[in-house]
């Protein structure tokens, strides 16, 4: 696909982190950017660094996504590329001084990392499928969801993480199957640790341990890797 003024995006979790980083890569194709995201400071900062619309959504909320998306498409057209960087990662074990996990917890992070990402992925496709072809190879869009490490070896404390990004990367080859008829791809990235928010959030003293743990090179990745890897 070829980034240009002619082409918008819909990046969800765009107000921050790998969203941002994204949001700034691919605005300097001179793409549109429409910003999904519940922070409206951050996003609203963002938006304006690139010329591009921030939209207050919670995710998980189907009536108030399905209005993002038509705001989105009023202002920069049918996108034809779809990003879904919005999550969350609260940390709870699987029984704390002798309580289970929290189930309201647990819940919120499937809505809002699993069936929120779905939700985006579902409703920006049926948009693009009725969009017409961009070129020869009859495609019509390309929408790319972000999974974690954690899908494959979540660590203590991410029962509720890893399950929801474990899900991502469980819908991404059925969802490609799907889709394909329509030329749309579908495709899930799975980070590492990366120096975002989530884990600045976390002691220095966990950070530098997290850092050391990754083998070559030992330190967290950069948003902008992330973004690298989008476009």
């Amino acid at each position: 696909m070829k980034l240009d003024e002619n082409i918008s995006a819909v990046i969800s979790g765009g107000a921050s982190g790998l969203g941002a980083a994204v949001c700034h890569k691919i605005a300097n194709f001179g793409v549109k950017v429409a910003i999904f995201d519940q922070n409206q400071e951050l996003g609203t900062r963002v938006a304006q660094k690139i010329n591009g619309v921030f939209l207050k959504v919670d995710i998980s909320d189907v009536e108030l996504l399905h209005k993002a998306f038509d705001v989105a498409r009023e202002q920069n057209g049918q996108e034809r590329i779809c990003i879904n960087c919005a999550g969350i990662a609260p940390a709870q074990k699987t029984v704390t001084n002798g309580f289970g996990h929290d189930p309201e917890l647990f819940s919120r992070v499937i809505n809002t990392n699993l069936i929120g990402c779905f939700n985006v992925a579902s409703y920006s496709a049926a948009g693009m499928s009725q969009a017409k072809i961009l070129n020869e190879n009859g495609e019509r869009g390309v929408i790319i969801n972000t999974a974690s490490i954690a899908a494959f070896e979540g660590q203590i404390g991410q029962s509720a993480y890893a399950a929801s990004k474990a899900g991502i990367v469980g819908m991404t080859l059925p969802m490609a199957r799907d889709l394909a008829v329509h030329g749309i791809r579908v495709m899930s990235i799975a980070p590492g640790i990366f120096s975002t928010p989530m884990l600045k959030n976390l002691s220095a003293e966990v950070q530098e341990s997290l850092s050391e743990s990754i083998p070559f090179p030992s330190r967290l990745g950069c948003p902008s890797e992330y973004a690298d890897l989008v476009i």
